[in-house]
């Protein structure tokens, strides 16, 4: 069952969205494969994630790490393997329902260009949730102060900076009420500059309690933010475990080989 922030114990890691609580699920994926064709992208991932807690998914271009949360979230349908939330299965459920509890936030923002920051965060409020025109936007609005944009409701995407809709669609994701979050690369789209706000949000989440699984090739929020880090090659995570230890004591010569390069 999933429980609230304030059940988990966790590192205080400083700031916090504090004015949010949420209904954290754990979440257990379990021999998870998946072919394009007879290409083998996942070959037997195993990935648990206590509610409330972060992990981070590294490791180089190619490796299975985007294709890992798309069958999370069953925007890709496993061949084998099992995924759970909150100890129970969701690959029997309909995906539809299962979205209704999981928020994934992708590398190019998803905005409906045409659609003002509040309709965008509105749409699957009101589709979905079936909430009403007036409480779908209060949630939303309520999100938009989350992320520090209730000034820019009325704007179109176009006219926001790259970092901008990131935190938008990170607000329209939340209003949701998810379980568990699923990041994507969420900041290699934007410019430099822009990172670190994003970057900022998601560790805020993180001290909320939101349980979280984040793709990044960001090695020093992996080592700041994560209560845990997986590093995924060739479709299998090939070495797990807390920050500092995998980036300071790493077994798998592979991570060591990326540690190498990256950092």
């Amino acid at each position: 069952m999933p429980t609230t922030a304030e059940d988990q114990t966790r590192p205080d890691r400083g700031g916090g969205v504090g004015v949010q609580s949420f209904e954290a699920a754990s979440l257990e994926v379990s021999g998870i494969e998946l072919a394009f064709g007879k290409n083998k992208v996942l070959r037997g991932v195993d990935l648990a994630v206590p509610a409330g807690q972060t992990a981070c998914v590294i490791g180089p271009s190619g490796s299975g790490k985007s294709t890992l949360l798309r069958a999370v979230n069953r925007l890709l349908e496993p061949d084998a393997g099992d995924i759970r939330m909150g100890g129970e299965s969701v690959l029997t459920s309909n995906p539809d329902q299962l979205r209704r509890r999981i928020g994934m936030v992708f590398q190019h923002f998803n905005l409906f260009p045409h659609k003002t920051v509040l309709d965008n965060i509105t749409l699957p409020l009101r589709k979905i949730k079936k909430l009403t025109k007036e409480e779908a936007a209060d949630a939303a609005l309520a999100q938009l102060d989350l992320v520090e944009l209730r000034e820019k409701a009325s704007a179109r995407p176009g006219n926001l900076s790259g970092g901008q809709q990131q935190r938008v669609a990170i607000a329209r994701a939340l209003a949701m009420r998810p379980e568990v979050m699923l990041f994507d690369e969420a900041t290699s789209a934007l410019d430099p500059e822009l990172v670190k706000g994003v970057l900022a949000l998601m560790a805020d989440l993180a001290s909320a309690g939101m349980t979280m699984v984040v793709v990044t090739h960001e090695m020093g929020f992996a080592r700041q933010v994560a209560d845990q880090v997986a590093f995924m090659d060739h479709g299998v995570v090939v070495e797990s475990g807390v920050p500092e230890k995998l980036f300071t004591a790493a077994e798998s010569p592979r991570l060591q080989q990326f540690l190498s390069q990256v950092l």
